[in-house]
């Protein structure tokens, strides 16, 4: 599944919209630890987090995240949001649990 399948799905709500449609998703990832998630997250993961700081935004960027997917209705602050356009970080949000919104893209990869 590619970002722009997940885009045009609207399951989440869209914050930023990157401009790496194309860039294909090839698993869910859960965490909220970012020193977990830095070193253990599969490149071209949708993460799936309740983390919306700045701090999100490195992690993602480091770890090479797809995407990232704020679960249970958080929110990117105003300095979070300003970051992910400057670095074209595609990011989404839920009020689904993490857990439903992980098994979501899931079932979409695996459809």
């Amino acid at each position: 599944m590619k970002l722009y399948d997940l885009v045009q799905d609207g399951c989440f709500k869209v914050l930023n919209e990157g401009s790496t449609s194309e860039r294909e998703i090839l698993a869910p990832y859960c965490c909220d630890l970012l020193s977990v998630a830095m070193g253990r997250m599969p490149a071209d993961s949708a993460w799936v987090t309740v983390m919306g700081n700045v701090n999100t935004l490195a992690v993602a960027s480091l770890a090479d995240a797809a995407c990232i997917i704020l679960a249970e209705g958080s929110h990117l602050d105003e300095p979070a949001l300003n970051k992910a356009k400057q670095q074209d970080i595609t990011v989404f949000e839920t009020e689904m649990p993490i857990f439903d919104a992980a098994f979501l893209i899931y079932q979409k990869l695996h459809a």
